[in-house]
């Protein structure tokens, strides 16, 4: 029997620790919190949970200290049935962790510590080499090194799997990563930043975004939070979808619910515009259910 396509996401794994207020702090200033509380993440980890609560067969590559953090993260993937034979134990760094302060509006800021992410690369690469060889589609971000992400693209892409980057958070790609880019996914921010287009905060100028980045990349997906989706590839084809209006609870997460919905519609064989509605609804169902009522 044939096995399932499958999603591998190559990434970072973070503990999180989430604090809740009434605003975030500005420069110099101290806000009294609410609550706060720990969670599973890293953009890595959550794409990957959120690509097999989405009923894709799931894979994830990364590196983990052997400490609590660590132990913690590795238990949240195996009870979200991701596999993580190959999330590596690091010996010389901690595990990473990051601190989100959200606002009463459920809008947040965080900061983020690497850690052990850090230490990504060829040696991982080769580790998961058969891993890499059968996936449909590998997830990649930008909180591990670049190189490790241009090492594991051409590995996929040498096979014929599909090489989805959320570029995420915003830096300048190597020319050797863009080349191995089949699927674009940017923010407003990071839109702005890789177009060299005006500020992204319409549905309109993340469209004019996407065409203009869609000249280097073969698919393009401008997520512009509450002014909706935008897509565009190479041939000059162009879609965009309206936000669904919701009551927010919380954005947290929904760049990540967004990745990971769509890299298992991709990896079940479906075209762009119902793997992208369908991964809008799933973000838009996350931003509207709070934190600590999500699964």
């Amino acid at each position: 029997m044939t096995s399932a396509p499958l999603v591998t996401v190559f990434g970072s794994l973070h503990y999180d620790i989430a604090v809740n207020g009434p605003a975030r702090p500005r420069k110099g200033e101290t806000v009294t919190g609410t609550s706060w509380y720990p969670k599973c993440g890293g953009k890595g980890g959550n794409q990957a949970v959120s690509a097999a609560r989405a009923g894709a067969r799931t894979e994830m590559i990364g590196a983990v200290a052997d400490d609590d953090f660590g132990r913690t993260l590795i238990a949240n993937l195996s009870r979200k049935g991701v596999g993580h034979a190959h999330v590596r134990r690091d010996a010389e760094r901690s595990t990473g962790m990051s601190v989100a302060i959200f606002d009463a509006d459920g809008d947040y800021g965080a900061v983020i510590v690497s850690g052990s992410n850090l230490t990504l690369g060829n040696a991982d690469v080769e580790a998961a080499g058969h891993l890499l060889a059968t996936s449909a589609v590998l997830v990649l971000q930008n909180e591990i090194p670049d190189a490790a992400n241009v090492a594991a693209a051409k590995r996929v892409r040498s096979t014929g799997g599909e090489v989805l980057l959320n570029a995420a958070p915003a830096r300048t790609l190597s020319p050797e990563l863009a080349a191995l880019v089949d699927v674009l996914v940017v923010n407003a921010i990071e839109a702005e930043m890789l177009s060299g287009t005006d500020v992204v905060e319409t549905l309109e100028g993340a469209l004019a975004a996407a065409r203009r980045l869609a000249g280097s990349y073969p698919h393009v997906v401008v997520t512009a939070g509450g002014a909706g989706v935008a897509y565009a590839n190479a041939q000059g084809e162009t879609l965009t979808l309206d936000p669904i209006r919701i009551t927010v609870a919380s954005t947290h997460g929904a760049g990540d619910e967004f990745i990971g919905v769509l890299a298992a519609s991709r990896a079940k064989g479906l075209g762009f515009p119902e793997a992208l509605d369908l991964a809008n609804r799933a973000a838009a169902k996350l931003v509207s259910t709070p934190e600590d009522q999500r699964d």
